[in-house]
């Protein structure tokens, strides 16, 4: 028995939930979403929650269970609050900045490195060392946060890169002669 699975999502004052056969549509504050709930899981709206069912008792539809109750509970959360990731940037003239649409980013490559920011996300830098990435679908967030990670991933010996905020770096100790 799922455990994440077996608990209804609750839909709160504000936000509109419509589910018409697999398809899941969530509109709130900061706007619509949409999922198809896979053929192996039945979902249902009633008492002002969403409940997810298993169709059988095959491994597949188990696991399948709490993944799409999960996916549900965030497009109500992303619809309701949204979903925030902060990005660091440590090292000497590593920075970032925002202009238009696009990320720069100076990561001690010969080159600036720009980053097209993708539809229904908003990328701020309050600090230049900083990127706050921000957005209603969690699965957009998180694919933009590892994106820019990935120009220039942190490095264990300085600790230079670009890291979540909170992300701890295993640090190495250098060759001794």
């Amino acid at each position: 028995m799922s455990r994440i699975g077996k608990k209804p999502v609750p839909v709160p004052a504000g936000v509109t939930a419509n589910v018409a056969g697999q398809l899941v549509r969530i509109k709130g504050a900061k706007g619509e979403l949409a999922f198809t709930v896979p053929d192996d899981v039945s979902v249902a709206l009633e008492n002002g929650a969403i409940a997810v069912q298993p169709r059988s008792q095959s491994k597949r539809a188990r696991s399948l269970w709490g993944t799409s109750r999960a996916r549900i509970n965030n497009l109500v959360v992303g619809t309701t609050s949204g979903f925030e990731k902060k990005l660091e940037i440590s090292g000497v003239g590593y920075k970032a900045a925002v202009a238009g649409k696009v990320l720069k980013l100076s990561l001690g490559y010969s080159h600036d490195i720009d980053y097209a920011i993708p539809e229904g996300v908003a990328i701020a830098t309050p600090k230049p060392t900083e990127i706050v990435i921000s957005g209603i679908d969690k699965q957009v967030v998180g694919q933009t946060a590892a994106e820019i990670r990935e120009y220039r991933g942190p490095e264990p010996y300085k600790g230079k890169g670009v890291k979540y905020a909170g992300e701890f770096i295993f640090r190495k100790e250098g060759k001794k002669k």
